[in-house]
């Protein structure tokens, strides 16, 4: 893992990974968490996909700017309090939402939110994420983007219910 390696460009990232359900192997960061709630995929899909309800129970994110939802729209938001501008990669209703991101101008990431039906109507939905930037692992780990993907996780699961 390099300290430096700040990724291939967003628009390579976007086109080539993202957009093909790929994260970035070589990121100095990759974490990957799912949950299983006792909920349909339709049902996960209504409340995940809604962007501008977010902050009503995800008090961590704030939406800022927002048009469709839609494969190419773009959209910035706040995590924690810190600006990030995305772009839809995969909007496939019920099964995938998946964007790449930026953050500082410096950092990309793949951010995919999977969904799977199971037997008996519930929903496994796994978060997996690739983050890349020039000095990244020293001001940022793999646990810190786990608790944050198991905080969505658990935020969601609650809107679901």
């Amino acid at each position: 893992m390099s300290l430096l390696y700040s990724g291939p460009s967003l628009a390579v990232l976007h086109d080539e990974y993202a957009a093909r359900g790929r994260l970035d192997p070589r990121a100095q960061l990759i974490s990957s968490s799912h949950l299983v709630v006792d909920a349909t995929a339709d049902r996960v899909w209504e409340v995940m996909a809604d962007l501008r309800a977010w902050p009503s129970w995800a008090s961590h994110i704030r939406i800022t700017e927002l048009g469709e939802v839609r494969p190419g729209a773009s959209f910035r938001w706040r995590l924690n309090g810190v600006p990030l501008r995305s772009r839809f990669a995969v909007v496939e209703p019920a099964r995938e939402l998946t964007w790449t991101g930026t953050f500082l101008g410096r950092y990309r990431a793949v951010d995919r939110h999977v969904l799977e039906p199971l037997q008996g109507g519930g929903t496994r939905i796994t978060v997996e994420e690739s983050l890349a930037g020039p000095l990244l692992p020293l001001f940022y780990r793999e646990p810190m983007l786990r608790a944050n993907h198991e905080r969505w996780l658990s935020d969601l699961a609650r809107a679901v219910a």
